[in-house]
């Protein structure tokens, strides 16, 4: 069954034919402006996830993703902090790695930044306005949208009024109030570079098209990135790139993860209310929040409930039961009555995670069900395959937790003492509560169930 992508760009589902080989898969990555929130996780175990599933097809891919390591949030985070941009911006890139290392997310092949592609940047710039596509006033230089008439194709929209959370470019001198900024002149005190049009730095969006170009061509297969950079930093981005190489269309698929909302709102640095995949690694094993941002379609929005992650916590002694010493990896699939292929097929139609998640559970119960026979071998090894693709790793823990080993068994105990508790052992069950206690395990209970977090020494 070939791999079928919702693709953004024909608003339907598309079946999956790369340009060539390898597969060029773009991610529009992380500002380093403060700690990954849940949002970016979201973003980048999706993307993560989809990487896998393309290499389980024997497809191989170079996969591409960017810092925008030099914006004008991370120069008010510097100021807040009272050190330089830069060192803000390695700051929190250091922090993406440590979270993201914790989630299962696999290294990309390359990861561009901005600081480091400027003199590409530049001629990026210089060949749009070469081929009458830019115009240039007191240093700062435009995208002349009325020379796209295709703009628009992407998102289907023309305007940035009533966007929010877009990035405003600068008004004075464009001819069209819808051109965007390919380059910035310099404001006092803050970085810049040399520029034919004087001291600036880049517009936001035409960085992205310099560094796909400059990392895999003028073509690519797949560029993903979060749902709110539809408009204007995709339509932006198609724009400038087919213009300056002249191919159509730019990325063939675009595959947009759904926004991390609370309440009404989507998480975000900005507004205030976002919680970071640090705090929720203190809390929770990294195998629960993976498969917590794995639980909901990858193009969908996902409400972000801690009373949600604390249920899929709970749900791992299940799999940690059937996952054995790890001897299923090596052996051959054989006969699992067809549960690897109800999988394969859930994430060959669009990704579908959740579906793919309830084969992974469904083959879990059959090994814990078959735990004594014979039986029990191909279909571990089935189970062993689906978490591979899926990138969830059951031995890793919360951050802080020097015991590796102590998860699945401290979950058990939380089992059993939820079963006293149902039985009015009360005893037993505050036995059970204070033996955790002083191991420095810590029980929280709740009308959702009950969660544990380890103190940290």
């Amino acid at each position: 069954m070939p791999i079928k992508i919702t693709n953004t760009l024909t608003g339907r589902k598309d079946e999956f034919v790369p340009l060539d080989d390898p597969v060029r898969m773009y991610v529009c990555g992380m500002t380093p402006k403060n700690h990954p929130h849940v949002g970016h996780a979201r973003l980048f175990v999706a993307s993560d996830m989809i990487r896998r599933v393309l290499e389980a097809r024997g497809y191989q891919v170079r996969h591409v993703q960017n810092f925008t390591d030099i914006d004008d949030k991370i120069i008010d985070r510097a100021q807040q902090e009272g050190i330089t941009a830069f060192e803000a911006a390695k700051k929190y890139t250091d922090s993406y790695w440590e979270s993201m290392d914790l989630l299962g997310v696999r290294k990309a092949d390359v990861y561009p930044t901005v600081t480091g592609t400027m003199p590409q940047i530049i001629d990026y710039v210089q060949g749009l306005i070469d081929r009458g596509f830019a115009y240039e006033v007191d240093g700062d230089v435009y995208f002349d949208l009325d020379r796209d008439p295709d703009y628009g194709k992407l998102s289907g929209r023309l305007e940035e009024s009533g966007m929010v959370g877009v990035r405003k470019e600068l008004e004075p001198g464009k001819r069209n109030p819808r051109d965007f900024a390919l380059w910035k002149r310099a404001k006092q005190g803050e970085p810049s570079w040399a520029s034919p049009w004087g001291e600036g730095r880049p517009g936001w969006h035409i960085e992205c098209s310099a560094m796909v170009r400059e990392t895999l061509g003028n073509q690519i297969d797949i560029h993903c990135g979060g749902a709110d950079l539809i408009f204007p930093h995709h339509e932006n981005e198609i724009a400038q790139s087919e213009a300056f190489t002249g191919c159509v269309p730019f990325a063939k698929y675009w595959a947009h993860i759904g926004l991390v909302m609370t309440e009404t709102e989507k998480m975000a640095h900005s507004l205030g209310n976002f919680t970071t995949i640090k705090d929720m690694l203190e809390k929770y094993d990294p195998a629960a929040v993976r498969l917590y941002l794995l639980g909901v379609h990858y193009r969908a929005p996902m409400t972000f409930s801690e009373e949600g992650l604390a249920n899929v916590q709970r749900s791992l002694s299940t799999l940690r039961a059937a996952y054995g010493d790890g001897d299923g990896l090596a052996s051959p699939a054989g006969d699992d009555g067809g549960l690897l292929a109800r999988f394969d097929e859930q994430l060959d139609d669009d990704f579908n995670t959740p579906g793919a998640l309830g084969v992974l559970f469904d083959t879990a119960h059959e090994v814990n069900r078959r735990s004594d026979s014979a039986e029990v071998g191909p279909l571990r090894a089935s189970f062993h395959r689906m978490l591979d693709v899926l990138g969830l790793s059951l031995n890793a823990t919360r951050t802080g937790s020097d015991n590796v080993a102590a998860a699945p068994f401290v979950d058990l105990l939380v089992a059993i003492r939820t079963e006293l508790r149902g039985a009015k052992q009360w005893a037993l069950s505050d036995r059970v509560r204070d033996g955790l206690k002083e191991l420095g395990i810590e029980l929280k209970d709740s009308p959702e169930g009950t969660t544990w977090t380890m103190s940290q020494s």
